[in-house]
C-alpha cells in the first residue's frame, strides 16, 4: 500500500509541478496551443511514457499534424458541399492514414497519427486554408513536448523523486 501512495503522490507533485512550466514557457516561444502538449501527453501515459515508443509516437503526432493541413487545403478546395466534403476527405485520407501507417508501423504509431490529425483538424479546421501561418509547427511543436517533455522527463523526474523517497 505505501508503495502505491509513493506512485500516486511522485506523479501528483510531477504533473503539478512539470507541466505548468512548460504553459508557461510556451507562450514565450509562439506556441499559442501549449495545451496541445497535455493532451498528446497523455496518449503517450497510455503508453506507461515507454523511451522506446517516443520516436513512433513522436512520427504518429506529426504526421496526424501534416495530415490535418492537407485535409484542410482538401476540404477547402473539394467543392462537394460541406457534408460530402467533410465526409468524403475523412474517408479517403483517415483510410489512407491506417494504411500507410500499418505499412510503416514500426516507425509509426497509428493511434499517435489519428490522435495528432483530429488535434490538428480540431484546433485548424475552421481556420481559413490560407491563413494557417505557423499553426501546424505551433501544433507539431507543442505534440513534441508533451511527448519529450511531460512525457519522458516527466516519467524520469517521477523516478527521481521515487528513489529520494526510497533512500531516506
Amino acid at each position: 500500500m505505501k508503495e502505491k501512495w509513493i506512485n500516486v503522490f511522485t506523479l501528483a507533485f510531477t504533473v503539478a509541478a512539470l507541466p505548468p512550466i512548460w504553459a508557461v514557457c510556451s507562450t514565450y516561444m509562439g506556441v499559442t496551443v501549449g495545451a496541445v502538449a497535455l493532451i498528446c501527453a497523455g496518449l503517450f501515459a497510455c503508453l506507461g511514457n515507454n523511451i522506446k515508443m517516443a520516436i513512433p509516437t513522436s512520427i504518429g503526432f506529426l504526421c496526424g499534424d501534416i495530415w490535418a493541413v492537407i485535409a484542410v487545403n482538401v476540404m477547402a478546395h473539394l467543392g462537394l458541399g460541406p457534408n460530402a466534403t467533410v465526409y468524403a476527405t475523412l474517408f479517403v485520407m483517415g483510410g489512407l492514414a491506417v494504411i500507410i501507417g500499418s505499412v510503416f508501423e514500426k516507425f509509426i504509431l497509428v493511434p499517435a497519427w489519428l490522435c495528432g490529425w483530429a488535434i490538428g483538424l480540431t484546433i485548424m479546421g475552421p481556420m481559413d486554408a490560407s491563413a494557417l501561418g505557423t499553426m501546424p509547427i505551433q501544433i507539431g511543436v507543442a505534440m513534441l513536448a508533451g511527448v519529450w517533455y511531460v512525457g519522458i522527463v516527466g516519467d524520469l523526474f517521477q523516478k527521481f523523486l521515487i528513489r529520494l523517497i526510497r533512500k531516506n
